[in-house]
């Protein structure tokens, strides 16, 4: 059978798009290439993720370029798509299925589509019904992914290291940070009300550690295991590290001042930053695995921020981290800490 290129396309290789950003832009050209007025287009996918609902890829035919908004879960729906290609010209959108979250592609023209154009066009959105069911399951997966085991994690698994006992060693800015008083709170308080203070205390400084471009590795009970990796200078790590821990710091103040107007007590948390390398591996019992960190870098900064009560410090930072930031901190001396063999050179923050 002799097919237009663009639907041959959809047949034969779309499936292997490496994403719905990448299916949306290749097919896009390969319309332009067939003679298709196109000013832009736009992908949308329901995906299941604790916080996003939907996902919406624009494509601008005049750049090639592709940028994503997101719908949240909870919100009302929007139609991102749609607005955002009426701003380009008329549009031509089907909904690719029979369900009511099933894809939905459209295209903005640089003038209206003729009857024919627009035939074109529909008959391109049921071709690509397949490849996208394909899509839309593989971003599924990663959202999921992502959403549990945190981008580095999920992508190792996709990439088939699923094997126990292998591992990476990467070097990085570390932070640990636990909540104070967890379980007197949790003793005082109703189970729903607990989870509510654990979610708003994870979301200030998780918030943070990604808005600086680190990865939340472990939640551990009421802690934070987080690193910022060293890709171009351990400098620019720990920095980023320090700008986290600042954020997350105004965060939870603004946390507690609104705790403290409906009489809540605030809740108070301890924060430690070392620099180190630690192996990020696949370790656990042959039919449970887990992806987790260890290695005295992990040892060392869980065991600083044991010192956060009894220095009366909110936030410590080892020697290694210090030496590589010029953000004015405070020496506080030499430290032994539990279980590790030489003294720490223990700094803060002159207002922590």
């Amino acid at each position: 059978m002799d097919l237009p290129a663009p639907l041959a396309w959809l047949l034969d290789e779309a499936s292997g798009s490496i994403g719905p950003d990448r299916f949306l832009a290749e097919l896009g050209e390969r319309l332009l290439a067939d003679g298709l007025p196109l000013a832009g287009g736009a992908l949308t996918l329901a995906v299941p993720h604790p916080i996003i609902a939907r996902r919406t890829w624009l494509w601008r035919a005049e750049t090639g370029a592709v940028i994503e908004a997101l719908g949240f879960a909870g919100a009302l729906p929007t139609e991102d798509g749609r607005n955002w290609l009426t701003g380009l010209g008329p549009v031509e959108e089907v909904a690719i299925g029979r369900t009511p979250d099933g894809p939905v592609l459209g295209w903005a023209g640089t003038r209206p589509f003729a009857p024919a154009e627009a035939g074109q066009l529909r008959q391109a959105a049921r071709f690509a019904a397949a490849p996208l069911a394909a899509l839309t399951e593989r971003a599924a997966l990663t959202g999921l992914l992502e959403a549990y085991l945190g981008k580095r994690s999920a992508a190792r698994v996709q990439a088939g290291a699923l094997n126990r006992g292998t591992g990476e060693m990467i070097r990085a800015a570390l932070l640990y940070a636990d909540m104070r008083n967890f379980t007197a709170l949790s003793e005082a308080s109703e189970p729903a009300a607990m989870i509510a203070d654990l979610d708003a205390w994870f979301d200030r400084v998780a918030g943070a550690i990604h808005a600086f471009g680190g990865e939340v590795l472990k939640f551990i009970g009421d802690g934070v295991l987080a690193i910022f990796p060293v890709t171009h200078g351990p400098a620019e790590a720990c920095e980023a590290a320090l700008r986290a821990v600042v954020a997350a710091r105004a965060g939870m103040a603004h946390l507690d001042e609104r705790r403290q107007a409906r009489g809540l007590p605030p809740l108070p948390y301890g924060t430690a930053l070392h620099l180190g390398d630690i192996l990020w591996g696949n370790i656990g019992a042959v039919d449970r695995l887990d992806f987790t960190a260890i290695g005295p870098a992990v040892n060392l900064v869980s065991r600083l921020e044991g010192l956060c009560r009894p220095l009366g410090r909110s936030v410590l930072i080892s020697g290694a981290v210090a030496a590589e930031t010029a953000t004015p901190l405070l020496p506080l001396g030499e430290h032994a800490l539990r279980g590790i063999s030489s003294p720490c050179a223990v700094f803060t923050l002159p207002d922590a």
